[in-house]
This record gives structure tokens, sequence and C-alpha cells, in this order.
């Protein structure tokens, strides 16, 4: 007699979010659902909610109503800095690196470690050579290859810069994170770089949230898939048992949420 299928523990929650700018309703009674250990897309039309969704989870915005919960217990962020301290760390599409700074200078940006001793603690001198090695070790074990830990940001290529990023989110957030259009405006080969990228940060332990537009990139690396639409969560569903023409439908309104398989949980 087989088993039922246990509930993976859920890292990030919300249920009935809701949120208007005067007569524009963003969310509607949003719900959402991210599990330990997994990479789920957050996908939808134009308008649909999806940026309002991932700010309301993340600080960004205050929902008017509803709750956000981690390992089960309520939150309220009332700035991203919450959300950060909470274990949530958000790489959006506008790239948030300084491109005039080395590659371990982005790694650590803002949160810079001292010299110990009387060098850091009464002069602020920086452990630029501590930094330098963290860094160098974090990038390896991402499989991220660099000429050297010192290259400014501005000298390499798009998918580079955008591997920088996801490897500074990795290494700070210790629960979830949000990755915003990642592969945006990048090539075949620097796409594929970052989508491999996605799935050794998932695999060290940590959640991924990935809103992306590219559905052939949700249906290569996502476990479920957050169909979001008017303001709420239409559906869940997982790429083994849905097609990318029916989650379009769904997006769009072609097809009704019920028309299509929902998803359940799957543990790694």
């Amino acid at each position: 007699m087989s088993s039922a299928p246990s509930t993976p523990h859920l890292v990030l929650q919300a249920t009935g979010l809701n949120k208007r700018y005067g007569h524009v309703v963003a969310l509607d009674g949003a719900d959402f659902e991210l599990a330990q250990g997994e990479i789920l897309a957050v996908v939808g039309d134009n308008g649909a909610g999806k940026s309002s969704l991932i700010k309301a989870l993340t600080g960004a915005v205050s929902p008017d109503s509803g709750e956000v919960f981690i390992d089960g217990h309520t939150v309220r962020f009332r700035s991203p800095l919450d959300a950060r301290l909470a274990g949530i760390e958000t790489v959006y599409q506008e790239l948030a690196v300084a491109t005039e700074l080395d590659i371990a200078q982005n790694l650590f940006l803002g949160r810079e470690q001292r010299k110990q001793g009387i060098l850091g603690n009464l002069f602020g001198q920086l452990d630029k050579a501590g930094m330098r090695r963290q860094a160098a070790e974090h990038m390896k074990n991402l499989g991220i290859r660099v000429q050297s830990i010192r290259q400014k940001v501005e000298t390499l290529s798009g998918g580079q810069r955008q591997a920088v990023a996801v490897a500074r989110a990795a290494a700070w957030g210790k629960k979830v994170i949000i990755l915003d259009e990642p592969t945006a405006a990048l090539g075949v080969r620097e796409t594929k770089q970052v989508l491999d990228l996605i799935l050794k940060v998932r695999d060290q332990g940590l959640s991924v949230v990935l809103i992306s537009h590219s559905m052939p990139n949700v249906f290569e690396i996502a476990d479920r898939i957050h169909i979001h639409r008017l303001g709420r969560r239409a559906t869940i569903v997982t790429p083994k048992t849905t097609s990318m023409s029916d989650v379009v439908a769904v997006m769009t309104g072609a097809l009704k949420p019920d028309d299509v398989k929902s998803a359940v949980f799957t543990t790694h």
C-alpha cells in the first residue's frame, strides 16, 4: 500500500494579498506558495500583477490586506531590508551591479568586511584580501569562471554580469532568491549559463522564484509554474503535465484554470 506524498515545507507563503492604487487593483486576493528547495516560475501577461506580488513578498510595497509567512510564521516587511534580513534576496531586471567596481567588491557591496583588531574597529580599514578570497571561493563553488576576481564588472559580458548578480544573491540569501527576468537580452549560450547557475543555486538548498516571459526557459528548469492573472493566482501547473500553449492560454484567459491539471508538490 503506497502512502500519499508528503507536503513539502513552505519556506515562503502568502494568502489573500490585496493592493489598490486608487481605482487600479494590483493584487486581488493573491495567494503564493514556495516550497523548500524548488524553482517556482511566476508567469503572467503584462499588467497581471506579477511585479506587485513580488514587491509585496519582498517589502517593496505593503499590501492593504493579506498575510505573508516565512517558515510558517507571519512576517510584516516594512522595507526590502526587512526581507533581506529574513533571508530573501532579489535580483531585479535592471542589473544591480556596480560596473566600475570589481567582482569581489560587487559581491560584498553594502556588506563590506572590516579587518579584525584596531585597524578595522578604529580606523575602518576593509579586509580586501579576505573578501577577495571568499568571493573567489564562492564563484568557484557556483562554477562561474572569470579571469580574475579583481576584474571590473564593466569588462564582463552580459551573461557574466548576470552571473555576478545571481552569485551575490546566493551568497547572502539564506532562504529565497527571487530573479526578475534573469535571461532578458542574453544570447543562447549566455542564457544556458545563467539557467545552469540557477540550478546550482537550487541544488545548494535555496528556493528560487523565477519571473520570466521566456516559456522555454521556464519549462527547462521550473519545478512548478505559478500562473498570475488579473491580480491573483489563477492556478499552479507543472511542465511535466501542462504544455506551453496551455500555460499561455490560461495567462491570456483563452483557457480556464480548471481546464488544465493543477500541480502537486514534488520533492528532490
